[in-house]
């Protein structure tokens, strides 16, 4: 069936550009039919406009819950022109093909990270008819233009100028690709948000996310790379580093936002003020004390060879005084709650270090634990929940003759915190609330236990360590002992554990059983 001119249905929430796009279809030759409010705006704008009723003749019902869900539009839709049988139903029943569906969802995500919202509430958010009109606009793609995305209006347009209605298959099928995309981003974040509590593994599986940016390149020049971010949902009331806002310095990297989340996460784990320095995604240093002044010449001391070039992260805001110590040594980023207009007088004197402000470190920290972890493997993905064991549930069972001091006991429980963001076999020693000595990522761990004291040196003596597991032989603990440390806290489990403390009661350690690891791959 053959039709003077082309038919557009445009029906959207995000109204961003609509009316300059509209204008230039009605001066491509189209003829437009809308529903409800885009209509109006498309009437004010002195549009010629007609009702979606005054195609299916049948009017709007259920307070606009059902508007397109008809044969006339979607016949109008799924009709195949190059299928005789098609086109003589179209005929036969005196529907018009439509050419160009544009229409984008109610703003779900948007509805469900207001604060306190209910389930009625959440429901009517959730799009019928434009999830139903693009799904078949982009089936029959060959045939039907389809748009989700205002971004797409200009260059749609002048491919509209160049081609007329023989836009290339090509540019349709992208269109069509964005469509079914579109779609199912939407309906994943609706199933995230019905499902019940703790139930994180559903048999199938999407993720909802959005590009944040694309990057350089990954972790190396020849590999591509983008940041997908969560923007909606419980995951939209926490901090995280796709909500931080870059006040200087050069683009971030791949590597850059890997170490960035990894500083983010140690410094969060703590209430009171505190600094990680992050070197390869592991804290090189990391102090906690009243004066942030003092916890940072802690966390430089930790490692100060390998702070350099590494990553800055701070749970407080930077002042003027402390901005003036970072610059003294060369970082990459630095990350921080906010910086006083001091502070950003003094970073700008190093024109490429990035400036990462990312607001209230602690917001919905009730949610981070909910969120999952995800990490690629050949043929599909690990899931788990994150590593969040509550202060409160932290055992600290004495297993040797001597109980720890008051001060062991504290430092113990620093470093039970620091242990957990370290590389498997992760050891570290800690003095007066800061790393003096870390091992990471040995096979074995006593090499570990080594390393931590080969980069502690003298301050090892008087240190506590924290294993990320168990011991599995008494090397780790003996050595440990005779580099100066004092006191231990470790998972305990292992089959040499009693071997284990009998060695710490040699040697007068204090050693306690948490009952829990912290491994980190």
């Amino acid at each position: 069936m053959e039709t003077e001119k082309r038919r557009a249905l445009i029906s959207v929430d995000n109204k961003a550009g609509l009316i300059d796009f509209a204008t230039g279809l009605v001066e491509s030759g189209f003829e437009i039919f809308s529903t409800g409010k885009t209509k109006a705006v498309l009437d004010e704008a002195g549009l010629s406009v007609q009702a979606i009723s005054e195609l299916t003749g049948f009017p709007e019902i259920l307070g606009g819950r059902v508007k397109t869900l008809h044969p006339t539009v979607h016949g109008g839709i799924l009709a195949r022109r190059d299928d005789p049988e098609h086109m003589a139903t179209l005929k036969e029943h005196n529907i018009g093909p439509i050419d160009l569906v544009v229409s984008n969802l109610y703003p779900f995500s948007q509805t469900i990270a207001q604060p306190n919202v209910d389930l009625n509430t959440a429901l009517e958010s959730v799009d019928i008819g434009g999830p139903t009109l693009i799904r078949a606009a982009a089936k029959n793609f060959a045939d039907v233009l389809v748009v989700v995305s205002p971004e797409d209006y200009g260059e749609l347009l002048q491919m509209l100028k160049n081609y007329g209605g023989h836009v290339p298959l090509e540019y349709r099928q992208k269109l069509a690709a964005k469509a079914f995309q579109h779609v199912a981003y939407y309906d994943s974040l609706i199933a995230q948000y019905l499902r019940q509590p703790g139930e994180h593994f559903p048999n199938q599986f999407t993720l909802a996310l959005d590009k944040v940016q694309d990057l350089r390149y990954g972790e190396n020049p020849h590999q591509v790379a983008a940041f997908y971010g969560w923007k909606s949902g419980s995951e939209q009331r926490f901090t995280g580093l796709n909500k931080a806002r870059q006040l200087q310095g050069k683009e971030l990297s791949y590597n850059n936002i890997l170490d960035a989340d990894a500083a983010l996460n140690a410094v969060r784990d703590f209430s009171a003020p505190t600094i990680a320095i992050i070197k390869h995604a592991n804290p090189c240093g990391l102090a906690t004390h009243s004066d942030l002044n003092v916890a940072y010449e802690r966390a430089l001391a930790g490692d100060p060879l390998s702070a350099y070039g590494g990553i800055v992260a701070v749970n407080r805001p930077v002042d003027g005084r402390l901005a003036q110590q970072i610059v003294t040594n060369f970082y990459e980023v630095i990350i921080a709650p906010e910086f006083t207009s001091e502070a950003e007088a003094l970073f700008r004197k190093k024109k490429s270090l990035r400036l990462l402000v990312v607001g209230d470190l602690y917001a919905g920290m009730d949610q981070v634990a909910m969120t999952l972890e995800i990490r690629p493997v050949l043929g599909g993905f690990l899931a788990q929940t994150r590593d969040a064991l509550p202060e409160r549930d932290l055992r600290m069972d004495v297993m040797t003759s001597r109980q720890p001091t008051l001060e062991e006991v504290t430092n113990l429980r620093f470093a039970w915190h620091v242990v957990k963001h370290i590389k498997s076999n992760a050891i570290v020693l800690v003095k007066n609330h800061a790393i003096v000595g870390m091992g990471a990522g040995q096979p074995s761990r006593v090499d570990s236990v080594k390393i931590a004291l080969a980069k502690a040196g003298v301050r090892g003596q008087g240190s506590v360590l924290a294993g990320d597991a168990y011991f599995p032989k008494v090397d780790g603990v003996e050595t440990a002992a005779q580099g100066g440390v004092t006191a231990i806290i470790q998972p305990g489990g292992s089959i040499s554990d009693t071997d284990v403390t009998e060695m710490a009661n040699k040697y007068n350690l204090a050693m306690v059983f948490t009952g829990a690891r912290h491994f980190k791959h």
